[in-house]
Order: C-alpha cells, then sequence, then structure tokens
C-alpha cells in the first residue's frame, strides 16, 4: 500500500521509533495519524495527528479506540517494553506483564483492527520486532522470548487476514538509539533510518523488513544448529 493518503494508528507513539513513525507518515503524505500513547499529551501533535490515550494491556481501551479510529487503514505495533529480566531468575510478573504488552498487546489491537481494515479496503499491519526474535542473549531473555513469539503471531497473522487482502510486515532491528536503549554502549541504528525502510518496505509490498546489518547476519545464521549460531 502507499503512505499518501493514508490513515495511520502508530500504538508507543509518544517517543523514540514510534514518534519518528508519527512525523515520517506526515512527510510522506498520510491523511491522518493517530498517535496511541499511554498519557494523554506525550504523543507527538501536528496538523493530521489526532493524539489518542491507549495501554495495549488495556481491552478497554482498546475496544473503545477503535469507534474514532475506525478509518484506519495502516496499523503499526510499535508499543514495546524491555524489562531486562531473565526468565528462571525474574520476577515472574514482570515477564508476565513484558509478555502481555509485547505480545498479546500486539494480538490484541490486530484482532480489534482486522474488521477495520477489511471494511477500508485491506489495508495493512506493520508489527516491530527484534533482531532477539531470532538470537536470544543474557540480559534479556524475557524481552527476546516476547519479541520472538510476537514474529510467530505476524506470520500467522498474515496467513490469517490474506482473505482480506491485508499486508502483514515484520520490522526487524537491532539496537535502536532511543530511550529504551540509551544505557547501553553498543552501535546503534537511527530512529529516521529505521522507520524510512519500514515505510519503504511497506510501499513496496514487503512482508518482512531487515533494518540493519546486525540484525541480517543473525537472520543468515538460523540455519546453523544451536552451539554454531550462540558461538558466532
Amino acid at each position: 500500500m502507499q503512505i499518501k493518503n493514508s490513515v495511520a494508528l502508530v500504538t508507543g507513539a509518544n517517543r523514540g521509533i514510534g514518534a519518528e513513525f508519527v512525523r515520517q507518515l506526515k512527510a510522506r503524505g498520510a491523511s491522518k495519524v493517530y498517535a496511541a500513547s499511554r498519557t494523554a499529551g506525550t504523543a507527538e501533535g501536528s496538523e493530521g495527528v489526532e493524539q489518542v490515550v491507549l495501554d495495549v494491556t488495556d481491552d478497554a481501551q482498546i475496544r473503545a479506540v477503535t469507534v474514532p479510529a475506525g478509518d484506519v487503514d495502516l496499523l503499526i505495533n510499535n508499543a514495546g517494553i524491555a524489562s531486562g529480566a531473565e526468565l528462571l531468575s525474574g520476577d515472574i510478573d514482570t515477564v508476565r506483564h513484558e509478555l502481555e504488552t509485547n505480545l498479546f498487546g500486539v494480538l490484541k489491537l490486530t484482532r480489534a483492527f482486522a474488521p477495520v481494515l477489511a471494511a477500508n479496503g485491506g489495508g495493512a499491519i506493520l508489527n516491530v520486532l527484534s533482531a532477539v526474535s531470532w538470537l536470544t542473549a543474557r540480559g534479556a531473555s524475557s524481552y527476546a522470548m516476547s519479541k520472538a513469539a510476537a514474529w510467530s503471531l505476524t506470520d500467522a497473522t498474515r496467513l490469517e487476514l490474506a482473505d482480506q487482502g491485508t499486508q502483514v510486515v515484520g520490522l526487524h532491528v537491532a539496537l535502536v538509539d532511543t530511550d529504551m536503549t540509551a544505557e547501553l554502549d553498543a552501535p546503534k541504528s537511527s530512529p529516521t533510518t529505521v522507520v524510512a525502510a519500514a515505510l519503504d518496505g511497506i510501499e513496496a509490498g514487503a512482508t518482512e523488513v531487515v533494518a540493519d546489518e546486525l540484525t541480517a547476519r543473525i537472520k543468515t545464521s538460523l540455519g546453523l544448529s544451536p552451539a554454531e549460531r550462540y558461538a558466532s
């Protein structure tokens, strides 16, 4: 689909990648962008941008947002958290909340907006995933599990929504220079570059966007045994 004249809803739109999605969608000619975040007034505001209060773990808020946003034909599931919890030693409620946000939040938004997208011609969904969908790491095992599950969800969604003509895109990316990664001393991609690649992919009809070289290398290792992948 084309971004120009589209109507998009972006979750987690108050900062980082989400705020950059809002900016670039408008720059590319989207007619309206619903900028959704958990706190009123924190998402970027400009002409054609409507701020929406939305916690992706709140069922009532998800149901409510489909009413004013009934014209959406592009859903960008960007909201996410990274707790740093380990699966075996971390607090189980923290792990559960990460899954509720990064996996079930995406699922619930997709279920809520699938009929909206169908009514508006099919449209597209983009899910912001991660390089750790494919290669977990100590200090991020809970996050990696949630993103690996979200990758599977993305593929399942693509199959289930094929008949209504909805394009479903997975965006895989390693570290991005945002507040979430501010304390990590490692190479990072810019939000500008990542979002541009994602929107180019949507417009090109892609089903997957691999946004940086590290993520591309990790993907090529999937055919190796676990011992080989984690030794490389």
